[in-house]
């Protein structure tokens, strides 16, 4: 009987883990096979992509030597001895044929296969004068009109395509051959896109194109002397040693791919290796795909099919426990039921021995005092039915204190109710009617259940029931102890409840003065920020000035440092304020349904010529997708990683694009091919002053940029991420819940605004600089009254205002927001045209960086400029504000 349970448990593991191990070979084999069948028709589209973009190399110069065969001037030069000038003449008209189809070479060759004439003569390696006839090439050109063959050049020592096409006469007999050589090392370049191993094998199993140098001049088979010596004659491969591919075969695939395992080129784990001929010529097309994601599928499968089978196996145990509990229940209802009925009958049987005890008592004992009732541990006393005492047990008078001299058989039970009146023991009021009611209620016959405390602090439960031939029995039990506990266990309670509300005041009052806190460093960045940013503002534009008055190209190069450097400070600056905002929760979001087309379309021309200037080469992928979102939030974070992008990386493309991620989300993705990001910062750059070493030298930014995304992210619940590889780039993207298309404002995108190539409007216009800050008024008149604008005055408000007259306002008003001694630019202006009676054109320039003030300015017709003003921005601008000034 003792092993049965044991012997239970250990079937039960047994099943439950050999189960769980079969389903999990037999998923992970399911997922393995689907994966990798999923992954060799990926391959062979590949493949198949890779052969036509091959063929197509090739037939792109296959016509070129039947054309220049018919040529007459070559033909010519086949029949006769060629002059030094006519060689030079045949050798300049190859080079410019050569120059035009951007082949490698093309050479000109008489019947004996000796180069006649060649477009690469001016070099040290020129085909000139050189006996080819022991090529391929050459001899199925003489003998069958054309030829083609691989092979590193015996001239040049670079590898190449050879193509062919004999040179006839007019009777049909053969003077030569022209021959085009066609270079593929771009192709294996375009190949290292990839993280795949592509390979092109020729006829005799030498693989000599790869996009690995590792894989390149390997033998796919062992070659047999024949063989060898053939390569020997025709010198294909020159002197480039020929070595084994030490591969192994692990599996044949039933849709034409194979599991190798390679030695050498050593690659880990187990590769899919898939074989595609080229039309048109004896090669072969090879393509390695690393078979990781196939062995991913397969683990998450088997973790899955474990999942799913101990999901299965608890299901099982659990409708099991359920049904064991179910029927523990059934038989602990019915034990329960049984021993209720055996607690009732026993008290039943206790009330009937009470009530027998009771009237045994009244009709045997003569001094009231039952031994009977002696063992029960409450109060009992025994009335008749005219309300006479009959018995009682010691418990009673105990708890009563009664005299001993009230206590006996036939005292009326209204004299010890008045006795325990006169102690207080009936409570307030009058002590008669208390009795009577008492009194009444016995007369009833009522059972009764109440409680009842004294003065001492004891609490009595008291139950009284009819005797069945007249009389009554009451019962005193004692629960001050029981209302003792609760009443502990209510001031506990109590207690507990007061320490939560002082807890959560506590906690309240400290909310609020981080509030207070965050709101007064919030107002305080605010005020720094726009202190500092007036003397930089004039920084600014002083050295724009400086720069118009230099005049050697090194005090220039000096003066577009200083600008490079305030405009990082403004960055620096601009960055710390939009922080600060976030983290109050200032940050103005207006969401609504946007079209990323056009937001793409213009971040890939503002940043294209960046990107140009550093060699680099950026596409932004055209999409149709509509998203829910903040349309100048969400480009602050994509410009943002285009800038990082173009900023850390050195070479090569820059992708811009979107992924569906899910049924209704969209990801934008910036694909780099910088340096990639280590694991272990990953996280780290997201955080404020974070930033790599690996930009370009001065241009590493302050490392705020990512610690903005990071919040704006978090403000629009747009989830940011990366994924990152050391040494082949980064992907930065932000997920973005898709919109209703319907609802989107498809426009196109705004159009740049060209600069002017003259100051018209600003020739011979007034403009008044109201401005608190001295150096900010003097460098914005100089700067205007340069651009030929006439500035009456340049001052802070008061002047202003005390300068303004009726009738002789100027056309423009530059406008700072903040004007000291609590004076608002907008009201001021409001007094300004009150005086003049007239209204002019405004541009606030400011260093309040507000969404909400644009919006205002814009919805008022005014122009917006945020301090540090960049001069050729201000005169854009004050062009435009003026001409259309103008117009109305």
């Amino acid at each position: 009987m003792t092993t049965t349970p044991r012997l239970r448990k250990l079937w039960t593991l047994l099943i439950l883990f050999g189960g769980m191990v079969g389903s999990m070979f037999m998923a992970g084999q399911w997922a393995w096979q689907r994966s990798l069948q999923e992954e060799n028709r990926s391959v062979q589209g590949q493949l198949a992509l890779y052969g036509q973009a091959l063929a197509q190399r090739i037939d792109r110069y296959r016509t070129l030597p039947e054309v220049l065969a018919l040529d007459a001037q070559l033909r010519n030069a086949l029949t006769h001895p060629l002059s030094a000038a006519d060689g030079v003449q045949l050798n300049r008209k190859l080079e410019q044929a050569n120059g035009a189809s951007q082949s490698s070479t093309l050479t000109l060759l008489n019947r004996d296969g000796l180069a006649v004439a060649a477009s690469n003569w001016r070099t040290a390696t020129s085909n000139v004068g050189v006996d080819y006839s022991f090529r391929p090439y050459v001899q199925e050109a003489l003998a069958q009109g054309r030829g083609s063959f691989y092979g590193i050049g015996v001239t040049t020592g670079e590898p190449g395509y050879f193509l062919s096409q004999a040179i006839h006469d007019d009777q049909g007999q053969t003077l030569g051959l022209v021959a085009i050589k066609i270079a593929l090392q771009e192709l294996e370049r375009e190949w290292l896109q990839t993280t795949d191993i592509v390979l092109a094998s020729d006829a005799h199993g030498v693989v000599f194109l790869a996009s690995q140098d590792a894989w390149r001049y390997r033998l796919l088979e062992p070659l047999d002397d024949e063989e060898r010596r053939e390569l020997n004659a025709t010198r294909q491969y020159a002197d480039q040693p020929l070595r084994a591919l030490e591969v192994r075969v692990v599996e044949a695939l039933d849709t034409g791919g194979r599991l190798v395992s390679m030695q050498a080129p050593a690659l880990p784990g187990r590769v899919l290796w898939r074989t595609q001929p080229l039309p048109g010529t004896p090669w072969q097309l090879h393509l390695l795909h690393e078979t990781h994601n196939s062995f991913a599928d397969s683990r998450w499968a088997a973790a899955a099919g474990a999942g799913g089978w101990l999901a299965l196996c608890l299901l099982v145990l659990f409708v099991r426990q359920r049904q064991r509990l179910s029927s523990l229940r059934q038989r602990s209802r019915q034990e329960l039921e049984t021993v209720l009925r055996q607690h009732a009958q026993e008290l039943r049987t206790a009330q009937d021995g009470i009530v027998q005890a009771a009237q045994q008592a009244a009709q045997q004992t003569d001094t009231g005092l039952s031994r009977s009732l002696e063992h029960l541990p409450q109060g009992v006393v025994i009335i008749d039915a005219d309300l006479n005492l009959v018995a009682w047990n010691s418990r009673y008078v105990q708890l009563f204190r009664f005299p001993a001299d009230l206590m006996r058989v036939g005292q009326p039970i209204a004299d010890l109710l008045r006795h325990n009146a006169r102690r207080g023991l009936l409570g307030s009021g009058p002590v008669h009617e208390a009795i009577e009611r008492r009194l009444a209620h016995l007369r009833s016959g009522t059972p009764h259940l109440h409680e009842s405390a004294k003065d001492d602090g004891t609490v009595l439960e008291i139950r009284g029931n009819p005797l069945p031939e007249g009389g009554f029995v009451t019962s005193y039990a004692d629960i001050t102890s029981y209302k003792n506990a609760a009443r502990e266990l209510r001031s506990l309670a109590d207690a507990l409840e007061r320490r939560i509300a002082d807890r959560t005041r506590d906690l309240d009052a400290a909310r609020q003065e981080a509030e207070r806190a965050n709101r007064y460093k919030t107002r305080f960045v605010a005020a720094a920020v726009h202190d500092l940013l007036q003397p930089l503002n004039a920084a600014r534009m002083f050295t724009s000035l400086l720069r118009g008055h230099l005049q050697d190209e090194a005090g220039r190069r000096v003066a577009d440092s200083i600008d490079g450097a305030l405009a990082a400070q403004d960055a620096i600056l601009g960055s710390l304020l939009d922080i600060s905002r976030m983290e109050s929760g200032q940050m103005d979001v207006r969401i609504h349904d946007v079209a990323l087309g056009p937001l793409l379309q213009v971040l890939g021309h503002n940043f294209g010529v960046l990107a140009g200037q550093r060699g680099l080469k950026l596409t932004c992928v055209p999409t149709r997708h509509v998203v829910r979102t903040d349309e100048n939030l969400l480009r602050r974070i994509v410009q943002n990683f285009v800038s990082n992008a173009i900023r850390y990386t050195r070479h090569g493309r820059i992708v811009v694009g979107c992924r569906r991620d899910g049924a209704d989300h969209v990801r934008i993705e910036v694909h780099d091919q910088g340096p990639g990001i280590p694991e272990s910062l990953q996280r780290e750059i997201f955080e404020e002053f974070r930033r790599l070493d690996q930009g370009e030298d001065g241009d590493r930014g302050a490392g705020l940029g990512l610690a903005i995304v990071e919040r704006l992210g978090r403000l629009l619940g747009h989830e940011i991420g990366l994924r990152s590889q050391l040494g082949r780039g980064s992907v930065f993207w932000v997920c973005v819940p898709l919109g209703n298309p319907a609802a989107a404002q498809q426009t196109a995108p705004p159009a740049t605004t060209q600069q002017p190539a003259y100051d018209a409007p600003l020739q011979g216009s007034s403009a008044w600089v109201i401005d608190d800050d001295g150096p900010t008024c003097a460098a914005t008149q100089a700067l205007l009254q340069r651009w030929g604008c006439a500035i009456p005055l340049a001052a802070g408000a008061p002047e202003a205002l005390a300068a303004a007259l009726p009738g002789q306002a100027p056309q423009l008003v530059l406008l700072d927001v903040h004007l000291g001694a609590d004076l608002h630019g907008p009201e001021v202006f409001a007094q300004l045209c009150q005086r003049w009676g007239q209204t002019p054109a405004v541009i606030l320039v400011t260093a309040e960086r507000d969404a909400t003030l644009r919006r205002q300015a814009a919805e008022r017709g005014w122009g917006f400029l945020a301090k540090p003003v960049r001069p050729p921005a201000l005169r854009a601008l004050v062009s435009q504000t003026l001409l259309r000034w103008r117009e109305k």
